[in-house]
C-alpha cells in the first residue's frame, strides 16, 4: 500500500479529493504521496506523488461537472470563443511548477476529473501546449481501471534537491527554518540553496495523525483521542508538538488549546518557538506548568497557600523521621522520595497503601515498612496542616479532591499538549483528563524514556494511559553531533552498565553529522570554576558568537546565580539571565541542570558537576539510596550533555571521576582538552 501524508483524510475534504484520496491506497509501497494541508495557502496543488526512484506527479482535482464540458470541434466552429473547462485547474499548477525555479523539465503534473469519463473530457480540450497539466477522468480511480497513474509520470528522475525543494513549496506545514533548530550546517545544502529543513517520514508521520477529533463520541475505553511520542534527545519532539499544534490552529480555530510542561524555562521556550512558527500566540491556546496552570485555576472556595521553602520541608522530615523511622533501614531521604509518590498519586488510604505496586521506586518495603511510612506520612502531613501550609504535593491533591467533591467545572479542552510528559506525575494527568471535553477531545505527548518516570522503567499505564496502538518511536538524533552523542552515551553506559535500553537510548551515529569533541576543563576550587566559565563565555561572545546561542547549566541554583553575576560582571548587565525569568532574547542563557530539561542551544557549558559525583559518595546514604542517586545524576547529565547542537564544554573541580577518565582515551579516543 501507498505511504500518504496524513495516514487518514481529513474531514473537510471535498468528495472529489476524497475520492482520489482513497484510490491511491491501492497503490504499491514504492510510492510517496502528500496531501496538500497548510490551511494558510489556498489556490494550491493538491497531492504530490513521489516515487522511490524519484519521479514526481503534481495533481490538481477538479470538482467540475459533464455539465460543464463542451466537445473542442463544436468550441473551435465557434467565432472567438474560448473554453474555461480545466482552465483554473491549469493555472494553480502551472504556477506552482513555476515557484520552484527548477530548470529540469522532470517534472509532470495531471487534473483529475472524478466526475467526468476520461473520452469527454479529453473530447474537452482544443490543445494541449508544452508544460501544460496532463487530463483524466474518472476511470483513473478504479483498481482494475487499464489506465494507471504511472502512465503520467515522467521518464526521467529528479536528483534529492530538487526533490526536497519541492517539498518545501508542497509541506511549508512541515518546513523547520535555520532559527527553529540548533542543528550544524550541512555545506551540501548551503551549495543548493536550501537553508531550511524538513521534519523527517517518522516525524511528519506523528504530526499528522489523527488530526481529526470525533465529535460523535470515542471508543468506549476512553474519552479522547491519544498520541504519544517517545523519542531519544535531539529527535524533534518539541518541534513535533510545535508544528501539530500550527496545523491544528489553523484547521480548528474555533477549538480551544492547552499546552503544558513541567518547566518555566521550557515553557517559555516553546512559546517564543511557536511565535516564530505561527507569527502570534492566538488567543484560544492557553501556556504554562503545570503547576502555574493550577494556580491559574484554583477554585476560589480554596484559599491558595504558597508552598513551604525546601529548607523548612527538610527540617520537618528531619524531626518526623527522627521519631518514627530513625531505626529502621528506612532514611530520610527514602521518606522524603515515598511522601512525594504518594502525593503523586491519586488519594489512597493505608489499606491500598499497604498493597499498592510501588513499580519503579527502586527500592522495596515490607509490609511492617509500610505501615511506618504511612505513619511519618500521617504526621508529617499533620504538622504542615498544624502549621496552616501545604508542599508542592498537596497542590494537585487538593484540586483532586475539589473536582471530585464539587459540581462546578474548571473549563473544558479540546485539545492539550504536553511536553517533557515523562515529569508528569500520574495525579497530574489524571487532573487533566478531567478538564478536556468527554467524548471529543485530543491528547498529544511528547517524552524522553530515558527521564522521570518511564526512566525508573515504568509505563505509561501506570500514569492512567494506554499506550498501546497510540504511540510513536522515534530513534534518530538531529540536534547534536555524533561526538557529543557518544560522550553522553558512552558515560551513560559506563555509569549505568545494566540499566541501559539500547533501541531507545542509542540514536543511528552513523547519520549523524561530525564537529568539535566535547571540552572538558579541570579547575582547583568552585570559585576559578565560576571565573573560568565566564571568561569562557565572554571569549566566545567576544569572537562574534550571539548570546542567546549559550546555554549554562550547573549543579544547584547558587552556583547559576554566581554565574549569572560573574558573567555581567564582564559583559554588561542583563548579559545573563535565568530564562524561567523570561521569555528568550539576546542574553546568555544560565539556569540549573533540572530546569534545563527540554531546551536547547548551539553551545552547552556544563559546570559544577563536582556537587553530583560528591553526592554520591556521601556515608548518609545506604547503598540502596547511592544506587538510585547515581542513577538520578547520570539521567541528569545524559539529558545536560545533549542539550547541545555543536559545541560541549564541562568543567570540574578537582579530579576527574574514574567514570569520565575511563571513557575518554580508551573509548572515544578523542584529544580532550583537559588543563
Amino acid at each position: 500500500m501507498a505511504h500518504i501524508l496524513p495516514d487518514t483524510p481529513p474531514q473537510s475534504l471535498p468528495n472529489e479529493v476524497l475520492r482520489v484520496y482513497k484510490a491511491f491506497k491501492y497503490l504499491p509501497d514504492s510510492y510517496f504521496i502528500w496531501h496538500h494541508l497548510a490551511p494558510w495557502q489556498i489556490d494550491t496543488p493538491d497531492f504530490l506523488m513521489i516515487t522511490k526512484d524519484f519521479r514526481t506527479l503534481i495533481v490538481k482535482v477538479s470538482s467540475a461537472s459533464s455539465t460543464q464540458t463542451s466537445p473542442a470541434t463544436q468550441l473551435l466552429l465557434i467565432e472567438n470563443d474560448q473554453s474555461t473547462f480545466g482552465m483554473a485547474e491549469g493555472i494553480v499548477l502551472n504556477s506552482f511548477v513555476q515557484s520552484l525555479n527548477l530548470s529540469t523539465p522532470a517534472i509532470e503534473t495531471l487534473v483529475v476529473f472524478p466526475n467526468i469519463p476520461t473520452k469527454q473530457v479529453l473530447e474537452s480540450r482544443i490543445i494541449r501546449n508544452p508544460g501544460d497539466p496532463q487530463w483524466i477522468g474518472r476511470e483513473i480511480l478504479q483498481n482494475d481501471a487499464q489506465i494507471k497513474w504511472e502512465d503520467f509520470l515522467p521518464t526521467s528522475c529528479l536528483d534529492q534537491v530538487s526533490v526536497e525543494i519541492i517539498r518545501q513549496k508542497f509541506t511549508p506545514e512541515i518546513v523547520v527554518t535555520q532559527e527553529m533548530t540548533v542543528r550544524s550546517t550541512d555545506n551540501r545544502r548551503l551549495d543548493a540553496g536550501l537553508t531550511d529543513y524538513l521534519l523527517d517520514y517518522n516525524q511528519e508521520l506523528a504530526v499528522k495523525s489523527d488530526l481529526e477529533v470525533n465529535s460523535e463520541g470515542q471508543d468506549l475505553s476512553r474519552d479522547f483521542n491519544l498520541n504519544i511520542i517517545n523519542g531519544v534527545a535531539g529527535s524533534g519532539k518539541t518541534l513535533i508538538l510545535l508544528f501539530r499544534l500550527r496545523l491544528l490552529v489553523n484547521l480548528f480555530p474555533q477549538k480551544s488549546f492547552l499546552i503544558l510542561t513541567h518547566n518555566k524555562p521550557l515553557s517559555h521556550d516553546i512559546q517564543s518557538r511557536f511565535t516564530k512558527l505561527h507569527g502570534y500566540i492566538p488567543e484560544n491556546t492557553e501556556w504554562g506548568t503545570f503547576y502555574g496552570w493550577c494556580y491559574s485555576h484554583w477554585p476560589k472556595k480554596i484559599p491558595w497557600i504558597n508552598p513551604i521553602s525546601k529548607n523548612r520541608r527538610e527540617r520537618i522530615i528531619h524531626d518526623v523521621w527522627e521519631d518514627i523511622l530513625q531505626d529502621s533501614i528506612i532514611s530520610e531521604r527514602m521518606m522524603a522520595s515515598e511522601i512525594d509518590w504518594i502525593k503523586d498519586q491519586l488519594p489512597i488510604s493505608e489499606m491500598e497503601y499497604l498493597s499498592i505496586d510501588r513499580k519503579g521506586r527502586r527500592f522495596g518495603l515490607t509490609t511492617e515498612q509500610r505501615k511506618l511510612m504511612w505513619k511519618a506520612k500521617n504526621q508529617y502531613q499533620k504538622i504542615l496542616e498544624d502549621e496552616g501550609v501545604m508542599d508542592w504535593g498537596d497542590i494537585p491533591q487538593h484540586l483532586w479532591t475539589y473536582l471530585i467533591e464539587s459540581e462546578e467545572n474548571i473549563v473544558g479542552y479540546d485539545f492539550l499538549f504536553i511536553d517533557e510528559a515523562q515529569f508528569f506525575a500520574p495525579i497530574w494527568v489524571n487532573i487533566l483528563q478531567k478538564v478536556m471535553k468527554p467524548k471529543s477531545s485530543s491528547l498529544f505527548i511528547v517524552a524522553d524514556p530515558t527521564q522521570g518516570f518511564l526512566g525508573r522503567k515504568a509505563t505509561w499505564k501506570s500514569i492512567g494511559l494506554e499506550a498501546r496502538g497510540h504511540s510513536h518511536l522515534l530513534k534518530r538524533s538531529y540536534r547534536t553531533t555524533r561526538e557529543i552523542m557518544k560522550f553522553a552515551s558512552l558515560l551513560y553506559r559506563t555509569r549505568l552498565p545494566n540499566d541501559i535500553e539500547e533501541e531507545v537510548l542509542l540514536p543511528d551515529f552513523l547519520s549523524m553529522p561530525s564537529g568539535a569533541v566535547p571540552e572538558i576543563i579541570t579547575m582547583t576550587s568552585s570559585q576559578d570554576e565560576i571565573s573560568r566559565i565566564a571568561n569562557e563565555v565572554a571569549a566566545f561572545v567576544n569572537q562574534g558568537f550571539p548570546k542567546k546561542h549559550l546555554l549554562l547549566l550547573h549543579a544547584n541554583g547558587e552556583g547559576a546565580s554566581a554565574l549569572i553575576q560573574a558573567i555581567d560582571h564582564r559583559l554588561g548587565k542583563n548579559s545573563a539571565i535565568d530564562p524561567k525569568d523570561t521569555y528568550p532574547g539576546d542574553y546568555v542563557r544560565v539556569t540549573t541542570l533540572n530546569a534545563g530539561a527540554g531546551i536547547e542551544s548551539p553551545i552547552v557549558f556544563l559546570v559544577g558537576l563536582r556537587e553530583l559525583f560528591e553526592e554520591e559518595q556521601s556515608i548518609r546514604f545506604s547503598d540502596e539510596e547511592k544506587i538510585e542517586l547515581i542513577r538520578d545524576n547520570t539521567r541528569k547529565i545524559y539529558m545536560a550533555t545533549t542539550r547541545a547542537g555543536q559545541r560541549l564544554v564541562i568543567s570540574y573541580v578537582g579530579k576527574l571521576p574514574d567514570e569520565i577518565q575511563r571513557i575518554i582515551p580508551k573509548k572515544l579516543k578523542y584529544p580532550y582538552s583537559i588543563t
